[in-house]
């Protein structure tokens, strides 16, 4: 298969590429060629910028396209119809499409965002803009799409810590902060899986829509961290403190504290994924993703201050913010 990445050098489309070259594709990359340049080297690599820059795909037609990298309809629109006498696109979407109103379980038929007036800032309108992408795509590929709904994506290279904060923190040992109930469900899928899964998705060229995260069969708060435990060792010991003592001390949902949401924000960790798993999606053992997250990121991989803290912008709670809550939740009365 001749398949195109738009994107290919960064955390999913890297995923995306290595299960490709495993299965043995001709594997073409369309980006600005400024993350990690020199990464596959022996690939064609096509220069340009999806906000106009777009002449390197003119004339092009692959099997299969793999878009990782589409936030905005306008720049997805662009970039969909130069390729669209190719013969598939797979888009990456996200779980966070659903509106608030979607119920615990949700699957793809359940309501989605729509933007209240036209803008382009992803940080203001992330999943309306996402639901509007998918819906050029339907357009432009009527019946030869794949629109998936990826939940947050973990594992080695992720840029974010939002999975690996977990990891490192109970490896670095003594009291840690754990958010909520115990029995509290999750969902994540690591990036190789979900790379593996595109590749599978455009070879078979399914069609339709599909959540895409995991694990299967699914887990909660308390065995994620606990499987941190089995395979960091040491001597951490979770504290358990509640919703409702997290929210009173200010403490963010989700980036301050990866993974913790609060109320009915939870419903976007419990979307049901049987359609993707009907389509070949499959996970490997958690353990795995932890074990090699946590190695990569003791590689010097992860954000440099993952073992001491995060800086600005970066997921999780700082050493000095997670032992003033603890304090605080001791001394309580």
């Amino acid at each position: 298969m001749k398949l195109l990445v738009l994107g290919g050098t960064k955390f999913l489309g890297r995923a995306v590429v290595d299960a490709a070259l495993e299965r043995g594709h001709e594997v073409t990359l369309f980006n600005r060629g400024r993350t990690s340049p020199d990464l596959y080297p022996e690939l064609e690599h096509l220069t340009g910028d999806r906000d106009g820059a777009l002449e390197a795909l003119e004339g092009r037609r692959f099997d299969s396209v793999v878009d990782p990298s589409g936030y905005v309809p306008r720049l997805v629109r662009a970039s969909a119809e130069k390729l669209a006498d190719s013969g598939h696109y797979v888009f990456v979407s996200s779980i966070s499409v659903y509106r608030d109103s979607a119920e615990p379980g949700f699957d793809e038929s359940a309501p989605v965002e729509a933007l209240d007036a036209p803008t382009e800032d992803v940080s203001l309108a992330y999943g309306a803009l996402k639901a509007a992408c998918e819906e050029v795509v339907r357009d432009v590929f009527p019946d030869r799409h794949t629109n998936v709904r990826a939940g947050l994506i973990v594992g080695p290279h992720d840029p974010t810590g939002r999975f690996t904060y977990w990891p490192v923190r109970v490896a670095r040992g003594g009291d840690v902060l754990a958010p909520g109930a115990p029995d509290r469900w999750v969902q994540f899928v690591d990036v190789r899986d979900l790379g593996a899964w595109l590749v599978k998705a455009a070879e078979d060229r399914t069609t339709g829509t599909f959540n895409a995260t995991g694990p299967e069969p699914p887990t909660t708060m308390g065995a994620l961290l606990e499987a941190c435990l089995d395979v960091a060792g040491g001597d951490a010991k979770l504290v358990w403190i509640d919703d409702d003592f997290l929210l009173e001390q200010g403490v963010g949902q989700w980036m301050e504290l990866p993974l913790w949401l609060a109320g009915k924000d939870t419903t976007m960790l419990n979307a049901d994924v049987s359609r993707a798993l009907a389509a070949g999606l499959r996970f490997r053992p958690l353990e795995e993703t932890i074990r090699d997250t946590l190695e990569w990121a003791a590689a010097g991989g992860g954000p440099s201050t993952l073992a001491s803290g995060m800086e600005m912008g970066e997921a999780g709670l700082r050493p000095e913010r997670e032992t003033a809550v603890l304090e605080a939740w001791r001394s309580r009365v």
